[in-house]
């Protein structure tokens, strides 16, 4: 797949470049350019970032952050048991226990929302950083929805993380979560609060809770655009038949 002229390759996480250190240096060098492109543009074109992450899995499938980048690459494109593989050899590499929440959604992803609740409740969780840990809630949290269990999966988030004053990364889609939660179970007025605490938090729009928001306050949106399209129909209308019904009579 081409590579565009600005990536070189030294955009990759020092991390990263170390770990591709054990490769000669012209495919090192490759692998990083590939692995570039799989974050560029894992959010915006999630099969495109897809396409990189398996040429450079099939140039270098024994580094854990190829292995890593490729799992997150099949996730966005809800290709979950391939996702779920990567994660797990990746993890078997390295050691580490940071991509087990991801690996639990994975679960869930592929209709075993019993196992990512049994994730949860395993001693990985334990050696998880703060963040792992709240990821992992909001997994357990979705599975507990997906087994229909609206009651358990409000309790799920309920924690100190969520009732603190203090906006971390994870603070917003916390709320939102819980938002949403308690929006399902019918608490609405519940629900509008916690939204309105999602938007205070969310500082970068990583979550939709600004339209839920409004959603639940009555307030619509109109899209200018095809607004302004309307009004050139009518326009049109009007000066090509003025009597005629359409133009006339429209609502």
């Amino acid at each position: 797949m081409p590579i565009p002229e600005d990536v070189t390759g030294d955009e990759i996480d020092k991390d990263v470049r170390q770990e591709l250190q054990s490769l000669p240096k012209t495919l090192a060098e490759d692998v990083a350019k590939n692995l570039v492109m799989v974050a560029r543009l894992i959010d915006e074109d999630p099969e495109g970032a897809y396409g990189y992450s398996r040429v450079a899995l099939r140039l270098a499938s024994r580094v854990a952050a190829v292995r890593e980048a490729a799992g997150f690459a099949a996730y966005a494109n809800q290709k979950y048991a391939e996702a779920l593989a990567e994660f797990r050899a990746a993890r078997r590499m390295t050691g580490t226990v940071e991509l087990w929440p991801v690996m639990a959604d994975c679960e869930r992803g592929l209709g075993r929302p019993e196992k990512a609740l049994d994730m949860a409740g395993a001693p990985e969780v334990h050696k998880l950083d703060k963040a792992g840990q709240v990821e992992m809630r909001l997994v357990a949290a979705g599975a507990r929805r997906d087994m229909g269990q609206l009651d358990a999966a409000i309790v799920t988030l309920q924690s100190p993380e969520l009732a603190s004053s203090s906006v971390q990364p994870w603070t917003a889609r916390l709320r939102y979560a819980y938002a949403d939660a308690l929006l399902a179970a019918g608490r609405e007025r519940e629900a509008r609060e916690w939204f309105a605490k999602a938007v205070e938090a969310d500082r970068d729009g990583s979550t939709d809770a600004s339209d839920r928001l409004a959603e639940l306050d009555g307030v619509e949106f109109v899209d200018a655009l095809d607004e302004s399209q309307e009004d050139e129909g009518d326009e049109g209308e009007v000066k090509g038949d003025p009597d005629s019904a359409e133009g006339g009579d429209r609502d």
